[in-house]
């Protein structure tokens, strides 16, 4: 993989959470922070999108509209980062978050230049409340702000340590995958990010590195070549 400079890090809102998983887990919250913040010392620039499965998963609800469930998650994606952006200003990072749509005086509305202003003034930016619209995931979120700032790669940590091709919390005997390409990931159907985001990552050559949030410095190492997780490449 080539050098990077600029990363997208997407972090599930249950990585987030209390082992009940709701809220938040401070503790773990201000780890990640201050991961991020020895990465920006290095002169990395990092871009965060956050879901919101702590608070909202509106797919598991019949009795609602799907725009307006999506709507919901996309809110709740918007307190995360309001949350995570400041435990990252309490260990001395600089950050800013941005929203597709208007939040009043709590987020600043996206736009490319603003986006590539914060991050030369050495600013971690989170991108919350996903594409805008309903329908579409914040896996598609990601890549699509990866793709249009000009990432180098998209760091995906999750809560298991890589890509697999069956689910190793019910099958033992799952294979893990230290290198996959896109390619196989679509013709397998595996479940890395959701389909969309996959073709996305595909068509635009956007490399993908897959990881345990719960290894210790598991974001520093995938930054400085001890990545023990999978690549997912192009």
């Amino acid at each position: 993989m080539k050098d990077i400079k600029r990363i997208m890090l997407k972090l599930s809102g249950e990585a987030l959470a209390k082992p009940d998983k709701s809220g938040y887990d401070e503790e773990k919250v201000t780890a990640i922070a201050n991961q991020v913040k020895e990465i920006v010392s290095d002169g990395k620039e990092v871009g965060i999108v956050i879901g919101g499965g702590n608070y909202w998963r509106g797919r598991s609800s019949e009795n609602i509209d799907r725009t307006k469930a999506d709507q919901i998650g996309m809110l709740a994606t918007v307190m995360n980062c309001i949350y995570v952006s400041e435990i990252f200003r309490s260990v001395g990072l600089s950050t800013s978050i941005l929203t597709p749509f208007e939040c009043g005086s709590m987020t600043k509305l996206f736009s490319k230049d603003r986006a590539n202003k914060y991050f030369a003034r050495g600013m971690v930016v989170f991108f919350a409340g996903g594409t805008g619209h309903p329908y579409f995931s914040t896996d598609t979120g990601i890549v699509l702000r990866a793709i249009e700032l000009d990432a180098d790669a998209i760091l995906l940590a999750k809560s298991i340590d890589g890509v697999y091709d069956s689910d190793p919390k019910t099958n033992p005997m799952a294979k893990k995958y230290d290198t996959i390409s896109f390619d196989e990931v679509i013709a397998k159907k595996l479940q890395v990010i959701d389909m969309t985001a996959s073709v996305m990552c595909m068509e635009n050559k956007m490399p993908l590195m897959v990881f345990s949030l719960d290894e210790e410095n598991s974001i520093i190492n995938a930054m400085k070549g001890k990545f023990t997780g999978t690549y997912v490449t192009v």
